[in-house]
């Protein structure tokens, strides 16, 4: 599927534009198993398409380090050590992380001097745990608990549409 024109968003409420995005996404995936292939769909989708971002991405773990994959912004960090930033602790606790302000983060990783709060939902099958999807925003207090419930719903269809 090749989308050549945005789609017109405006005016939609959060649960609308949740619902949209939602149904986007599964036919991007619809008939595409590679888990890349679809992380790279995802990434453009969300950054696009949700207001007040900077970064949308995924890290994949590789041996005990988080390791970048398909994402939308400026370069970043390559390599994440076990349990370090906000990435590292949301895969470590296996629990999706909303920081409204990194900078008070313990060890928050500083990719982007621009980005203010952060979303890190782990990527799970069963208890395995294969990487994290990770949202920066320069905005204070950007994301919400229906961002996060959304978003663990976005990455558990993921997980289900590709081969892992």
């Amino acid at each position: 599927m090749h989308v050549d024109s945005p789609i017109d968003r405006s005016g939609l409420s959060a649960e609308e534009l949740r619902r949209s995005l939602s149904a986007e996404l599964a036919a991007l995936w619809t008939g595409e198993r590679d888990l890349i292939a679809n992380c790279a769909n995802t990434a453009a989708v969300l950054y696009h398409a949700l207001a007040d971002l900077n970064w949308a991405g995924f890290y994949f773990l590789k041996g005990n380090d988080l390791v970048l994959g398909p994402f939308q912004g400026k370069p970043a960090c390559v390599r994440i050590g076990p349990g370090r930033g906000v990435c590292g602790a949301a895969a470590a606790r296996r629990t999706t992380l909303i920081v409204p302000d990194v900078h008070r983060f313990p060890d928050h990783i500083a990719c982007d001097s621009a980005s203010n709060s952060e979303i890190v939902v782990p990527m799970l099958v069963g208890e395995r745990l294969i990487g994290v999807l990770d949202i920066d925003s320069p905005k204070f207090d950007r994301f919400t608990t229906a961002d996060g419930q959304w978003l663990e719903s976005i990455v558990a269809g993921l997980l289900s549409a590709s081969e892992v």
